[in-house]
């Protein structure tokens, strides 16, 4: 399976442009890696901050299949959004959240992991 992941509320707390806090996202990851799923950073982070993303995914072992975009899908496209079986988002309706007291909402990861099957 390819799962496209956000980052800022998704891996992490909100803290652009740094890196936010761990929300424990890296356990489920490296779960969904060990499965065999293809994991692509699908952020709206460039430059300097989303090297420090993919950074983030270097440090906690997590290898990434692309970084905005699907190494594979030119050879049956040219659409530039990146094609994937999950998108996992803060954003995206039907993603559990958690509500903290004080600042933005960001993924549950432990609902996410039984939702993808690696809790």
């Amino acid at each position: 399976m390819i799962v496209a992941i956000d980052f800022d509320g998704t891996c992490v707390t909100h803290e652009y442009p740094a890196v936010g806090r761990d929300i424990g996202a890296v356990p489920a990851i490296r779960a969904m890696l060990d499965r065999g799923d293809r994991i692509i950073l699908f952020t709206m982070r460039s430059g300097i901050p989303l090297e420090e993303a993919v950074a983030w995914f270097d440090f906690n072992n997590i290898s990434l299949y692309g970084v905005n975009e699907n190494p594979d899908q030119g050879i049956w496209t040219s659409s530039p959004k990146p094609y994937a079986n999950v998108y996992i988002d803060d954003a995206a309706l039907g993603v559990p959240l958690v509500h903290p007291l004080m600042g933005r909402p960001y993924v549950d990861w432990i609902k996410v992991a039984e939702l993808m099957g690696v809790a």
